[in-house]
């Protein structure tokens, strides 16, 4: 991974923030990214790991397009794209409301799309590398998660086609699909609903951002340049 330049998105704290450190060890020039309103979390990883970030709403594609278009003028390309941006708003479908339907499909999802496509050039260019975070969810389910799960489903699909265009161009295109990680959203669940769910995994635990950062770092780099289309779950056997 020496000199090779990513862009990690949704990379102030969590699986990203993690991720982002992994490559850094791997030397690795990173570029991070998230919103606004995360700018102090992002600082933080930034001072952590050396690397540049860029402001940029995912969901919109103005933004996504100018942060690409910074990149390769800053960076002078990009080698991998990893599609981590995504936030979660849980409710029964029917309790679900339009907006929270639509918001997490537009940064979970459409994210995805408006990042690739504006990096995709660069990528070409460098026969770079595109990993996206889907979920264990995405693959079965979970109550409350309709809009969450729909989105992460959307995301496989999206990798497996998305690998089927660009691999004439020696682009890879995968996916990893976390179970439940320690992150945030994992520490404010009640403490008996831990219990229940580690019970649920064959390891009897939540996985840590670093076991998932370690995979992603595999996808890559050029240890897995004959690996595309493909959807790695990092689970811990859940059952």
């Amino acid at each position: 991974m020496k000199d090779k330049v990513v862009l990690i998105t949704g990379s102030s704290q969590g699986i990203g923030r993690a991720t982002a450190l992994k490559l850094v060890s791997l030397g690795a020039r990173v570029v991070l990214n998230d919103i606004k309103a995360q700018e102090e979390n992002l600082k933080k990883t930034a001072q952590e790991t050396g690397a540049q970030y860029f402001l940029a709403d995912v969901s919109k594609a103005e933004e996504t397009e100018k942060m690409a278009q910074e990149i390769q003028q800053q960076m002078g390309g990009l080698d991998v794209l990893i599609n981590n941006a995504g936030i979660v708003q849980d409710r029964t479908l029917a309790k679900m409301t339009q907006e929270e339907w639509q918001k997490v499909i537009d940064i979970n999802l459409t994210g995805v799309f408006n990042v690739s496509k504006s990096c995709l050039p660069l990528l070409i260019q460098s026969q770079g590398k595109i990993i996206n975070v889907s979920s264990v969810v995405g693959l079965r389910g979970n109550f409350g998660q309709t809009n969450y799960a729909a989105a992460k489903a959307g995301i496989i699909g999206f990798t497996k086609s998305l690998s089927r265009e660009v691999g004439r161009f020696g682009v890879t295109v995968n996916a990893v699909a976390p179970g439940f990680i320690e992150t945030k959203l994992t520490d404010n669940l009640p403490e008996e609903m831990k219990i229940t769910l580690k019970k649920l995994t064959s390891l009897g635990r939540f996985g840590k951002p670093e076991e998932v950062a370690s995979v992603i770092a595999f996808l890559a780099s050029s240890e897995a340049s004959f690996i595309t289309g493909e959807v790695i779950t990092i689970d811990g056997g859940l059952n």
